[in-house]
């Protein structure tokens, strides 16, 4: 069992701590549960946050005993967490870890899993609630599911819950979304499913509401009347490291575009709810995501890429085709741009223009509001000539924090006006470093809050806006870009089609 070192009752700011209860992992032994998932805990245990009585609970093949698969979230723990390591917390976790050996397909093994969680309700008197997370390739969701569903390890009842989380990517089109999600909601209820999107959890996403809804500052000019554009990027220096088996199947667009930059859209277009709970802003999310239309010139408003060798950071990159296991004659793409409307009394007549990429000159990830130009100005044209349009941009990774970018006059005795920006780094005005995203959304899993969660309404909506795009792009090869480029030349066109252009992050 463990304890809570640094939790003070009387501090009302801490969230709330869950029930007593146990976390499974399947596929603990993967990249995401050694670089995320262990490191998270350790994290939520070093801040207080996570009950007395609970357990952590691996799943996998391996042939580990409690203290080997110990040892191993130890060594990730230490490596990967974010706050300080203190050998006396991991002790009192540590004693809560439990290891499971065996296949997805060995119905020995899931009875030795009920029989465990079993077991847990009196060792480490974790209440029989227990979250499982699906850290697993969708193809095993099945398999995993039915053994649940046959040991009857998925069922709440009036005095325990059970709840599970899925990764991304939910699905590989709306048919198969619509059936990912049948199967889950046949085994868990709808409300004891959570669809993790990491980028949910991060600080700077949440503070977008807060940002709109608890300041009158910006709320009166977040409308077409004085947005010209909103662009939102997520930017990645790096290719696709040892993930071709996955990324030759999914592509930029289902990988990033479907989840990641539409749950921004959707985050940047919501009206106001009614109040901050799960229900509320899913409602107004999902407005939003059957409220977007596509362009109806998707030759000129639709570009995808794939990069070519190149230099970034002083390096030679090798070109995506050269990447190991990726197909010599791929047309997958690493870059995706495309400009989508959102047909709102609030929105309609912008451009929200979304881009993603691999293999550019810097990671990024903002949202940038450019607002209309002044409709008069009462200096000479060469005393604004180099004044561009007002910016007010939430930057999501990696330097969290605002800019708010506006003319100003040049010091002299000549009138010059200049872009000048005002920034907000979270480092900077805050002591307490933000949490991971994935701290964030593990806690509020085991607290049983939906907010930061799409439901499967919101993955559907999204469905529908992407399968034209990849029907459309189905046969085609994509643009070339140079590794180190912010992408192919076409998605320069794009906005220069309007008298636009991309913002450099």
């Amino acid at each position: 069992m463990i304890t809570n070192p640094l939790r003070d009752p009387r501090d009302r700011r801490l969230p709330r701590v869950p029930e007593p209860c146990a976390l499974v992992v399947f596929g603990i032994t993967g990249d995401l549960a050694r670089k995320k998932l262990l490191p998270a805990i350790y994290d939520l245990a070093n801040r207080g946050l996570l009950p007395t009585n609970f357990a952590l609970l691996g799943f996998a093949r391996r042939d580990w005993a409690d203290q080997d698969f110990a040892e191993l979230s130890r060594d990730a723990a230490r490596e990967h967490s974010r706050t300080p390591w203190r050998e006396e917390v991991w002790e009192q976790l540590a004693s809560s870890v439990k290891f499971v050996q065996g296949s997805f397909d060995d119905d020995n093994a899931f009875d030795e899993l009920a029989a465990t969680l079993g077991e847990l309700e009196g060792s480490h008197g974790i209440g029989g609630n227990a979250a499982f997370y699906l850290s697993i390739p969708p193809s095993m969701f099945p398999t995993v599911l039915k053994q649940m569903q046959r040991t009857r390890m998925a069922e709440s009842t009036s005095d325990r819950w059970r709840r599970v989380v899925v990764e991304k990517p939910f699905g590989h089109d709306l048919a198969s979304s619509r059936e990912l999600n049948a199967l889950v909601d046949s085994v868990f209820s709808p409300d004891d499913v959570f669809r993790i999107d990491h980028y949910l959890g991060k600080e700077t996403v949440q503070n977008l509401m807060a940002l709109r809804f608890a300041n009158e500052l910006f709320e009166p000019v977040w409308n077409g009347h004085h947005v010209d554009s909103v662009q939102i990027t997520m930017a990645e220096d790096v290719g696709i490291g040892g993930r071709a088996g996955f990324y030759e199947k999914t592509g930029a667009a289902r990988d990033v575009l479907q989840n990641h930059l539409l749950q921004l859209l959707a985050l940047t277009a919501m009206e106001e709810p009614v109040e901050f709970s799960a229900e509320e802003i899913r409602t107004e999310k999902l407005k939003v995501l059957r409220a977007i239309s596509l362009p109806e010139d998707l030759r000129t408003f639709a570009v995808r890429g794939q990069y070519e060798q190149g230099w970034l950071a002083g390096q030679r990159a090798i070109g995506y085709r050269q990447e190991e296991g990726v197909d010599p004659s791929s047309t997958t793409e690493t870059y995706a741009a495309v400009r989508l409307g959102v047909e709102t009394r609030r929105w309609a007549g912008v451009p929200f223009y979304l881009r993603t990429g691999k293999r550019l000159p810097r990671r990024v990830t903002e949202i940038a509001l450019i607002f209309k130009r002044a409709p008069h100005l009462p200096f000479a044209d060469t005393d604004t000539e180099e004044l561009g349009n007002n910016q007010l941009v939430v930057r999501v990774q990696p330097d969290e924090g605002v800019t708010l970018k506006f003319g100003s006059k040049v010091p002299g005795s000549v009138m010059e006006v200049r872009d000048v920006a005002m920034d907000f780094l979270y480092g900077e005005q805050f002591t307490e470093a933000s949490p991971e995203a994935y701290e964030r959304l593990l806690l509020d899993v085991l607290l049983g809050d939906a907010t930061l969660f799409p439901r499967n309404t919101e993955v559907e909506a999204s469905w529908t806006v992407i399968d034209p795009l990849e029907d459309f792009w189905e046969g085609t090869t994509p643009y070339s870009y140079r590794a180190g480029e912010w992408g192919p030349r076409a998605a320069e066109e794009m906005l220069a089609a309007e008298g636009r252009r991309w913002r450099r992050p």
